[in-house]
């Protein structure tokens, strides 16, 4: 067992030391590429969608649980080039977003809309649904919140 360990502890440091002959990475780095990749993503900065929710919260107040209960959040694209939604997720297996597929224009309205099954999920309720989008960010939020009355137990 000794032999294996010691064979192998060999083999490994003969593997690193090889391995890393031609410097750092940092060095590898082109300049020009750099400063390419800086004008091009001011460029995309400058025209990119920008997103504006009519409401970023929304309060479902008292409900009772074992119902499935529902809203719509209206994304506004006000930025200079199409808005994507590429994916919507909830925080909860019990919130399922619905979002728009096709792009955004910009200056227009879309919904987002938002189902949350209430049933086993009793008391103070805040869930989040993010959207991941082609904005500066990549990612915009959502929140429902509610208090879900307890069912009777008889």
């Amino acid at each position: 067992m000794k032999k294996i360990i010691i064979a192998l502890t060999a083999v490994l440091c003969s593997v690193s030391l090889t391995s890393c002959k031609e410097g750092n990475a940092a060095s590898k780095v082109k300049k020009d590429n750099v400063v390419e990749a800086q004008k091009r993503d001011e460029a995309i900065n400058v025209g990119a969608p920008e997103v504006v929710f009519d409401r970023e919260v929304h309060d479902f107040g008292i409900v009772d649980e074992g119902f499935v209960v529902e809203t719509s959040f209206k994304v506004t694209n006000s930025g200079k080039s199409d808005l994507v939604i590429t994916n919507a997720k909830a925080s909860c297996g019990c919130t399922v977003p619905t979002w728009p597929k096709e792009p955004i224009k910009p200056g227009e309205t879309k919904e987002v809309q938002v189902k949350f099954n209430t049933s086993g999920k009793p008391n103070k309720q805040s869930k989040t649904v993010t959207l991941y989008t082609n904005t500066v960010k990549g990612r915009e939020e959502v929140k429902i919140s509610g208090m879900v009355t307890p069912k009777n137990k008889a």
